[in-house]
């Protein structure tokens, strides 16, 4: 490790450890604050971490080429009003001393070389139970915001910048980092085992409710957590230049050989004898100005969301297909999780569509794409998903219709197993996916939001820089 503190201070802060583990799994089981957890597919350079200062000292530097596993781009975000003091005193006083905010009972921030402010160069070491000390640098620091880089020797190798921004709806709290595993075993316990994943949820939702205390202020929302995760076959270097590893890249090749599992004159029928299920469902998204959609609004992130398949969590159904063919000629392979078991099946998506028609005497923008199931899946139908805007009053809604049946052909236990299960965890799916869609539109905007607020602010430093000069 690059850095070392005295043996007193090592001495003291280890002897805190047993009472500190108990105390803090305590303090996550009874939790009573609300936290959204929202994991999507990441993309590089999208996601990539912000570049280092050039004259920051990089000796000992454990940047995010040194780690291991996926790299997990991650906000975790809570929103807090009627604060004693705004965004640049709250940092403020992080900087002078950020134990401020450290759930101490599990988790402390010492400086290496003695006390005193945060300034760019800095070394610290957070102290955890057990042994898990974090090295990190000092790389920047601004009146809202700093970030620090992990050392040699931390469980994780990347960036993490914490920041406030005030507006009229209050303050912001965020905690940005941009990291993988250090090391393999560090992957195994967080991808795998997961428990340093719940470590880390637990401490810094510890963070952020310790900041909403120390601004005296009132949390609205909760703590939203989003990540999303950039698979090491999509890092540059990999590989793979298709992004996906070997086995699912020929899984994927293959699905072109598979017709559709069904008749798709059978489609829109509505025939009972023949056992289709048709399901349609709504979800309003964030509202718009009236008129067309407005760059980085509710329209235009809710068409990402689609296009790139988003619709899904990932740790229940994860889509796998080639960024690189367009979406109407595109093979999807849905990797299904259900309790211990795992499904690989194939659907084909159809010709997308945006067009601005009349429904109800009223104009609306409608965008949609559908896929249908392949051979082998144990499902038989069409999903579609639609986004609509109506044009007179800026309503923007998500519709999602589903037809479908379970399949008369393919591998006999998923087709029994769905036929006897699968009906309550085909509308649980659904209902999830309309939920998804609300939330990562919102969570998108806040973030679009928070952007837009703090180039405003820099552009109001440049410009109070260059008065001053």
């Amino acid at each position: 490790m690059p850095v070392k503190l005295p043996a007193r201070r090592r001495w003291s802060t280890a002897a805190r450890w047993p009472a500190g583990v108990l105390l803090a799994a305590w303090r996550y089981m009874w939790s009573t604050t609300p936290v959204h957890r929202w994991v999507m597919a990441g993309s590089w350079p999208e996601d990539a971490p912000p570049d280092l200062p050039e004259k920051l000292d990089r000796s000992d530097l454990q940047t995010w080429q040194d780690g291991v596993g996926p790299l997990l781009h991650r906000i975790y975000r809570t929103r807090f009003t009627a604060s004693r003091v705004g965004a640049q005193e709250v940092v403020g006083q992080l900087v002078e001393r950020m134990d401020r905010v450290a759930p101490t009972e599990f988790a402390t921030f010492q400086k290496v070389d003695g006390d005193g402010r945060m300034r760019e160069g800095d070394d610290y070491v957070v102290r955890m139970p057990g042994p898990w000390d974090g090295p990190v640098r000092v790389v920047e620091v601004s009146e809202t915001s700093f970030r620090l880089a992990t050392l040699r020797g931390h469980l994780e190798a990347g960036q993490i910048e914490f920041r406030a921004i005030s507006d009229h709806r209050g303050v912001t709290f965020e905690i940005e980092s941009w990291a993988r595993s250090g090391d393999r075993l560090s992957d195994l316990l967080y991808s795998h085992v997961q428990i340093s994943k719940e470590v880390q949820l637990h401490m810094w939702a510890s963070v952020l409710r310790n900041v909403v205390d120390l601004a005296g202020g009132q949390m609205h929302g909760g703590i939203v957590i989003t990540t999303r995760r950039v698979d090491p076959a999509a890092l540059p270097g990999a590989e793979e230049s298709s992004g996906l590893d070997r086995r699912d890249e020929r899984r994927l090749a293959a699905l072109a050989e598979r017709a559709t599992n069904f008749d798709p004159g059978d489609l829109g029928s509505g025939q009972d004898d023949a056992n289709w299920r048709i399901d349609e469902m709504t979800e309003a998204l964030p509202h718009e100005v009236p008129g067309p959609p407005r760059p980085g609004g509710s329209w235009d992130i809710g068409r990402e969301i689609m296009n790139r398949y988003q619709l899904a969590d990932p740790r229940r159904v994860n889509g796998v297909f080639s960024a690189h063919v367009p979406l109407a000629a595109r093979d999807m392979l849905l990797k299904i999780h259900y309790g211990p078991l795992r499904f690989r099946v194939g659907v084909r998506v159809g010709e997308p569509y945006e067009q601005t028609v009349v429904l109800d005497g009223r104009e609306v923008l409608r965008y949609g794409w559908s896929y249908r199931t392949l051979d082998g899946h144990f499902e038989e139908g069409e999903m579609r998903y639609e986004l609509r805007k109506w044009l007179d009053n800026g309503d923007v809604e998500f519709r999602l219709h589903a037809e479908s049946r379970p399949a008369r052909s393919g591998p006999w236990l998923p087709r029994t197993g769905f036929r006897l299960v699968g009906r309550n965890q085909q509308l649980r799916f659904y209902r999830q996916i309309c939920r998804r869609m609300r939330r990562l539109t919102e969570a998108q905007l806040e973030t679009e939001r928070a952007s837009a607020s703090r180039e405003e602010l820099a552009g109001a430093e440049r410009a109070g820089i260059a008065a001053a000069g």
